[in-house]
């Protein structure tokens, strides 16, 4: 078989929660040695996020796929975790600025220890400024960066989502960083620091906010469901209760869907030519879309729809997402054989590559299941791992 694309890549990852333990997990899934770091006496508190079963996170089964879980407590270890560095070609850490440094492992000394490392340094509100030292999660970068200022209904407040969204995009533009350090390292020979702050990337997904304020002084407020750039754009209740999502950011796709649920005429106003102008109208579009879905089932408005060549998706739960079949056509979620919990489900690796796809070859193991062999593979002896562990460094 041909080698997997970051065969031989070797990453290790001193993170917690989620940004960079899942950006780690992003490069495992194709094929970088991924090798996990966990305090010896508190473990990565994502091990108890999320539903469990039989005492076992059921979350950390994805996010720790594909890596050999070891135990250091790096404040007291700081000799094995320069071995190990030295052995290593990323290091991906979320410690607030300051701690590595104070433990005498700051970026500094990890460059001399092993020049070609790729050091992505993922926290908060990055290594510099005022914020930089105060504690953060994803929810306070979902706060800040303004999605949750124009998240909700108009007349309700700022919301903020469910689950760690700001942590899940900072994770891939952390794994991109990784994969754009490394093939400068290829050029240079010189590894780099890379600074993620995760108020920024999510920042970045929501668009042109910025200039437009700048150029213009517009402040995009709370609208639901709706867009100001388009209509109709909302989810509709269909009559056996279920909901369905619209969307017609394309001119074309606005005219089949007005055509469809039978009010052509609108189409013919001037203010439908633009989606802009469109969304100044959507009282009287979503009356016309709701009303028409709200008159068939789920399955009829699909069937619809397609045949109109209209863009429209179902409102799945969890248990929709297990039974569509677009995502089974895609393989979006495989079953992963798990000593722990036997067959265990979890979503597939990011995207499809034809000639070097990415596996998921094992699910997250148990706090420091390879501490041994980890330590092992740097020189530690059998001796020196028992005396490491009766002090607790391990």
């Amino acid at each position: 078989m041909r080698p997997a694309p970051l065969d031989g890549v070797k990453v290790l990852e001193a993170a917690t929660l989620f940004a960079g333990p899942l950006a780690a997990t992003f490069l495992g899934d194709f094929g970088a040695d991924v090798t996990k770091i966990e305090h010896p006496a508190r473990p990565d508190a994502a091990r108890t996020h999320g539903a469990s079963k039989d005492g076992v996170g059921l979350w950390f089964k994805t996010l720790g796929r594909n890596k050999r879980l070891a135990t250091l407590d790096l404040s007291r270890g700081r000799d094995v975790f320069l071995s190990l560095v030295q052995q290593n070609d990323v290091l991906v850490e979320n410690f607030r600025p300051g701690t590595l440094e104070r433990w005498g492992l700051g970026p500094d000394v990890l460059l001399e220890a092993n020049p070609r490392l790729v050091i992505a340094r993922v926290t908060a509100f990055g290594q510099v400024g005022p914020w930089s030292r105060r504690p953060g999660f994803g929810s306070l970068a979902e706060a800040m960066s303004g999605f949750a200022a124009v998240t909700g209904e108009p007349d309700g407040p700022p919301t903020l989502p469910p689950f760690g969204l700001a942590d899940g995009i900072t994770a891939l533009a952390t794994a991109y960083a990784v994969l754009v350090a490394l093939r400068e390292r290829d050029r240079s020979g010189a590894g780099q620091v890379i600074d993620m702050a995760i108020i920024e990337p999510i920042l970045m997904m929501l668009g042109g906010g910025i200039t437009a304020y700048q150029q213009t002084g517009y402040v995009q407020p709370r609208l639901g469901n709706r867009s100001s750039n388009n209509a109709p754009r909302n989810v509709y209740r269909t009559l056996d209760g279920r909901w369905v999502a619209v969307s017609t950011s394309s001119q074309s796709i606005a005219e089949r869907v007005l055509t469809l649920v039978g009010r052509a005429d609108l189409v013919e106003q001037p203010w439908f030519a633009t989606g802009r102008e469109r969304a100044q109208h959507a009282d009287e579009l979503d009356d016309a879309v709701g009303s028409w879905i709200a008159a068939r089932s789920l399955e009829l408005v699909m069937e619809e729809f397609e045949k109109a060549e209209a863009a429209v998706g179902p409102v799945h739960d969890i248990r929709g997402i297990m039974t569509d079949p677009q995502y089974a056509a895609l393989e979006t979620i495989v079953s992963v054989d798990d000593d722990e919990l036997g067959p265990v489900q979890m979503q597939n690796v990011l995207f499809r590559l034809s000639e070097s796809p990415g596996a998921i070859k094992w699910a997250g193991r148990p706090h420091g299941a390879n501490t041994d062999e980890v330590l092992a593979e740097i020189g530690v002896t059998p001796d020196q791992l028992a005396a490491l562990r009766a002090a607790g460094v391990v």
